[in-house]
């Protein structure tokens, strides 16, 4: 708690931030498929959330050696919120798909600057337990931001202005309460034949989760809405897939730490993909069933990224984090502009139940990938692994200040 104690008002103006994100991502596609948009348009939309949000990463590094955090946080929200109101006053796809471009820079460069800031607020030995507690303020308030919706309402104004005052409001901790002075990163450079060549199932994965996670993030608000849900309980549905993703992560973790990387990564993308298919196959239109399957989608889906980071680390040299953590990123993001606009464009011609058919795939996919990896790369053996970490952000500023060997640090990946 001593620790803690100094980061209290960034943690607040993360969850702030992490709480509007989380709103405006499904309020997009509940607004936009009530405007008239069609299935393939809000899938766009998404898919240039994360456009911005990679070019956000890539560009991030310079922009806090520039100016600083303080300045840059201040900067980025203060466009994010003034991005918001326009949704609204200018209601059309492709000035919305513009508009969420340049949201996906913002919140790429603001979470990017936050991850920095604590990782240079903490020591070593207790980084670990410090992004843990990021990582529940970061479930609590995503979650907890869905119900905004059914409590302001999707239409009208009022909405967009709760949104707009939501990330103006995260700046106010940091600027008055807030007396760290965090050190300035540098700038992160990558190979990503590097990486690959590192760890080819990391990079697949990573791909993979990119289109089924993103899909699932900026779809699904559309799919629950066409088999009859309410509001209410698009909020509900979409809460249940992000709560079970935290369900999951420590225990096949602690699993992958003890008996592998990559039988742990099959069992979870299988999962995944059994999930997927009871959606699609049992549960049809029925809300309670697809609450359980979204649940159950969200457990085994959401920790492969971190599988697949930690699979990546233990193939790495001690000064490769840095690049393995930006080259996952940028091959994840690949996925995540994809993902959308193929999942809401099968939506559009075969229906909404198309929608987990297609994540289904692409996990039984990436199983026989990795069963095909497994067959042609030994398994690392258990006292050369690092040490599983639940990863908080798509970002390499988690990476930079962080570990020096593996056995000085094996906390973070």
């Amino acid at each position: 708690m001593l620790a803690i104690r100094p980061l209290i008002p960034l943690l607040i103006a993360a969850g702030v931030l992490l709480a509007g994100n989380g709103l405006q991502g499904t309020l997009i596609a509940i607004r936009g498929s009530s405007e008239g948009f069609s299935t393939t348009q809000i899938g766009a939309m998404g898919a240039g959330y994360f456009l911005g949000f990679m070019v956000g990463t890539l560009m991030v590094s310079r922009l806090l050696q520039a100016v600083g955090h303080i300045r840059l946080f201040s900067a980025m929200a203060a466009i994010a919120a003034s991005g918001t109101l326009i949704f609204i006053l200018w209601i059309d796809p492709l000035a919305w798909f513009a508009l969420r471009i340049l949201m996906g820079f913002c919140f790429s460069c603001l979470f990017a600057t936050v991850d920095s800031w604590i990782n240079s607020g903490v020591k070593n030995e207790i980084r670990a337990k410090v992004l843990s507690v990021y990582r529940l303020v970061d479930i609590a308030c995503v979650t907890g931001s869905q119900f905004l919706i059914p409590f302001v309402g999707a239409e009208g104004f009022a909405i967009f202005a709760v949104m707009a005052i939501i990330v103006c409001i995260s700046i106010v901790p940091i600027s008055l309460a807030d007396r760290s002075n965090p050190r300035q990163p540098t700038q992160v450079s990558f190979s990503l034949s590097k990486v690959w060549n590192i760890s080819p199932i990391a990079c697949i994965g990573c791909i993979a989760i990119g289109l089924t996670g993103a899909t699932f993030r900026l779809v699904g608000p559309v799919y629950a809405q066409s088999i009859g849900m309410s509001v209410a309980a698009v909020a509900t549905f979409m809460s249940a897939g992000i709560f079970g993703g935290a369900v999951l992560q420590y225990p096949l973790g602690w699993l992958s730490d003890k008996y592998g990387r990559r039988e742990v990564l099959i069992i979870a993308t299988l999962g995944a993909a059994a999930a997927g298919y009871f959606i699609t196959g049992f549960a049809k239109d029925d809300h309670f069933l697809n609450m359980i399957g979204i649940f159950m989608f969200g457990a085994f889906s959401l920790p492969l990224y971190s599988l697949s980071a930690a699979h990546a680390n233990d193939h790495a040299q001690k000064d490769e984090f840095i690049q393995i953590a930006a080259g996952l990123m940028f091959f994840w993001s690949i996925g995540a502009i994809i993902g959308p606009i193929a999942g809401s464009y099968m939506m559009e011609l075969y229906g909404p139940f198309v929608l987990f058919y297609f994540t289904s795939i692409i996990h039984a996919l990436l199983a026989v990938v990795t069963l095909w990896r497994m067959w042609m790369r030994g398994v690392v053996p258990r006292n050369q692994r690092t040490k599983f970490a639940m990863l908080i952000r798509t970002s390499p500023m988690m990476m930079k200040l962080t570990r020096k060997s593996p056995q000085k640090d094996p906390s973070t990946k």
